[in-house]
């Protein structure tokens, strides 16, 4: 139980963290709170203590982490300028690039704090290849099924994959990987569910349905419940890699056991409904 309450207040310690160095008040004021990710931050103080990592080392590796995946995340949110937008519109994108610009920032600075070069050296390649996989997810490039499931989990899982490797942590690796992979999958499933589109959805449809109007959201229930079994099929495969992975790890710790359980949850409950419905 000590062990387990100091693992919740270093998870809370960094949040705390995070956010006072997120706190800008005019970015604040204009652009929407940057989404703090708690199983992020779970997993890699996890890691990390199960690593023997001091403290000090486990929080600047995890801000460190997390500033650059909000700073990549930001980006994300910038929309396209549209003719005759409003000026609102223009402002508001525009102070998006910013605080994706200042959250790099923040990242870079914490960087300069630090000598430890081959991490520095790590994460930059992360970032490369997570904007590689997202340009070819944006783009609709995927030709195959596979493909385009291995960019979706590159973009989820990079950074914190990399720092797993700087440690030779090979499960840990895997546990994050396949465990992000399963969270943004029924993310997607829920978008797609509840309006008919969703980015992933969306490429997946033009790869199985390629005679489908990819312009249009109507798809028939069949139609639908192919595409969700494909997601269905990918997201069970990953719980059992996860599965494999946590028996390969000694004292899991109950927090991340108890979270595993609540997205698998988040599935079958999704499963459930839609089988219901449709």
């Amino acid at each position: 139980m000590i062990y387990l309450l100091d693992l919740q207040n270093k998870l809370d310690g960094i949040r705390d963290l995070l956010l006072e160095k997120l706190s800008h008040p005019y970015l604040l004021e204009h652009v929407k709170s940057p989404y703090i990710d708690d199983d992020k931050i779970l997993l890699l103080i996890s890691l990390l203590d199960q690593y023997g990592v001091k403290q000090e080392q486990i929080e600047n590796y995890t801000v460190t982490a997390m500033l650059l995946q909000i700073a990549l995340d930001t980006h994300e949110h910038v929309q396209n300028s549209q003719s005759g937008e409003e000026d609102d519109s223009h402002k508001n994108r525009q102070l998006t690039v910013l605080a994706g610009i200042y959250f790099s920032g923040l990242y870079y600075k914490l960087l300069a704090e630090t000598d430890d070069i081959e991490m520095i050296k790590q994460l930059a390649a992360g970032v490369k290849e997570i904007n590689e996989h997202k340009i070819s997810v944006y783009q609709k490039e995927a030709e195959a099924i596979d493909k385009l499931m291995h960019s979706v989990k590159l973009i989820e899982s990079t950074l914190l994959g990399k720092i797993a490797d700087h440690f030779h942590a090979a499960e840990w690796h895997d546990l994050t990987a396949n465990w992000l992979f399963v969270k943004r999958l029924i993310a997607e499933e829920k978008k797609f569910l509840q309006s008919g589109k969703s980015l992933v959805f969306d490429v997946l449809k033009k790869i199985a349905l390629p005679k489908v109007d990819q312009s249009s959201t109507e798809l028939s229930n069949e139609q639908q419940k192919y595409l969700l079994s494909i997601c269905t099929r990918y997201i069970e495969f990953s719980l059992t890699m996860i599965d494999t992975a946590l028996n390969r790890l000694p004292g899991m710790n109950s927090l991340l056991a108890d979270r595993l359980k609540l997205i698998a949850g988040q599935h079958q409950s999704m499963s459930k409904k839609f089988a219901e419905e449709g």
